[in-house]
């Protein structure tokens, strides 16, 4: 299996002469990398402490002194998956700056959903990780990913004008659909499917007129 984008290397063995904040960072980013690439490949039901310590190179005593339990790494990680994931589609979600060219509103959806997607296929056991993994923890960790939901559904009608009621609830419908065909498809390990989700959703929303929100009317009257 690769690795994942941000896999920490190993620190050098022997005196390497670096500040022990610098050698307990470093160990906390291998452990977080060795969690997720440990439970894509054994659930996290299957993942021990021991197989996670095997590979991140650390030992037990070095993982007890930062996690409490395989759960509270298991709740790092998952932090540590959203905030690549929240960051990048904050970024791509910001209307473009001017540069002489006209966006509209699908050019932005469509940054918004190309990041999603990309940052799923690029991060691929971090993705199973936030998708897949998540429903075997327990309640607090579903109780964050519904938070994290509503986050997307915020930006989702933030780009589509939506304001009323009914518009809000169909961005839900809509993020909520394709949290449902990412997560099958990471569930199956098809990146490929993954991908060709993108078109097939922008055309939906060219198509919707206000369901999801005024952006489309706008634009076809402009």
């Amino acid at each position: 299996m690769t690795d994942t984008a941000g896999t920490a290397r190993q620190l050098p063995r022997g005196r390497h002469g670096l500040p022990r904040e610098q050698v307990i960072a470093s160990q906390r980013e291998r452990i977080l990398d060795a969690m997720a690439e440990t439970m894509a490949i054994a659930g996290y039901v299957g993942t021990s402490v021991a197989a996670v310590l095997k590979r991140a190179g650390v030992s037990r005593e070095t993982f007890y002194e930062q996690f409490r339990s395989k759960e509270d790494c298991f709740a790092a990680a998952y932090e540590r998956a959203v905030e690549r994931l929240v960051d990048r589609i904050a970024e791509a979600s910001e209307p473009a700056a001017e540069n002489g060219t006209s966006e509209t509103k699908l050019d932005r959806m469509e940054r918004l959903l190309d990041a999603y997607f990309e940052g799923l296929i690029e991060d691929p056991a971090y993705a199973r990780l936030y998708l897949v993994e998540v429903y075997a923890v327990g309640s607090d960790a579903l109780t964050r990913r519904a938070q994290l939901q509503d986050s997307f559904v915020a930006v989702i009608a933030e780009v589509l004008d939506a304001h009323t009621e009914e518009q809000r609830f169909a961005c839900q419908t809509f993020a909520a659909a394709v949290s449902a065909m990412v997560t099958a498809r990471m569930a199956a390990a098809d990146l490929e499917g993954l991908r060709g989700l993108c078109a097939p959703l922008l055309d939906m929303i060219r198509r919707s007129g206000e369901l999801y929100g005024y952006a489309m009317v706008h634009e076809v009257r402009a």
